[in-house]
């Protein structure tokens, strides 16, 4: 038993998440991402040349991650998304070409972006990636100067982005952006007879935390949801 409480102590501590995920699921989101990218390259080759389409790889292959393996998380919406790379590629921009020590205008760069991620409301970690990039990546990169924001970084994003909206159209079952799976909550909230939680209830709790959550309002009240209709079902068994 003892051994039992420490692994899970373990477990927790290192932040191992053991949520059941289908096996159909995790094959959907790699294809996703494999289709995602090739889609990104090739096009960003074709119109950019093959040496700008391999100078956001890095980011965007982090960014297929978020947006075909977590599709519904906060941080893969299409805002986080096109909004944090944005912000971060022209600050890191700004930084690499108004500071002229590099590792102080690395450190700004990413310093800057998440404050500005925060504040924007589109924190998205590989706009962290791109923004040290644009300041450590070399001299190519640096001549292209705020250009870099417009092409290739957005337009890759937007190919990104484009590329997830129509695979989820589809795949039913995960609808990407998330709003698109609010009709869905709605129903089953319907459908269950449960006390909604209203949106000033669930601003508060986030308030409490105190911290971002990488998870959407409609995730949530999509878990309620089904937990409570689960509940309902069970003791409308036993009534029986």
């Amino acid at each position: 038993m003892s051994g039992q409480w420490a692994g899970e102590g373990w477990r927790r501590l290192l932040g191992i998440e053991l949520s059941p995920v289908s096996h159909r699921e995790r094959l959907v989101s790699a294809v996703g991402a494999c289709l995602g990218i090739m889609l990104v390259y090739a096009i960003s080759a074709a119109l950019l040349g093959p040496h700008h389409a391999l100078i956001v790889a890095a980011p965007i292959g982090a960014t297929a991650v978020l947006v075909f393996a977590i599709p519904h998380g906060a941080m893969s919406q299409p805002w986080p998304v096109v909004g944090g790379y944005a912000v971060s590629t022209t600050l890191g921009v700004a930084c690499a070409t108004l500071v002229p020590n590099q590792v102080l205008a690395a450190g700004l760069a990413v310093g800057l972006s998440v404050a500005a991620m925060h504040y924007l409301r589109c924190i998205h970690p590989p706009g962290g990636a791109m923004a040290l990039l644009s300041v450590v990546g070399g001299q190519q990169i640096r001549e292209l100067g705020f250009g870099l924001v417009l092409a290739p970084v957005l337009t890759n994003v937007l190919i990104v982005v484009l590329a997830a909206v129509v695979f989820g159209a589809c795949l039913p079952w995960r609808r990407y952006p998330a709003i698109l799976t609010r009709g869905r909550v709605q129903s089953a909230s319907e459908s269950n007879n449960y006390q909604a939680i209203s949106h000033e209830d669930f601003v508060y709790a986030l308030t409490q935390i105190d911290s971002f959550l990488d998870v959407s309002e409609e995730d949530v009240l999509r878990i309620y949801a089904l937990a409570t209709g689960r509940s309902h079902r069970r003791e409308g068994g036993q009534g029986h």
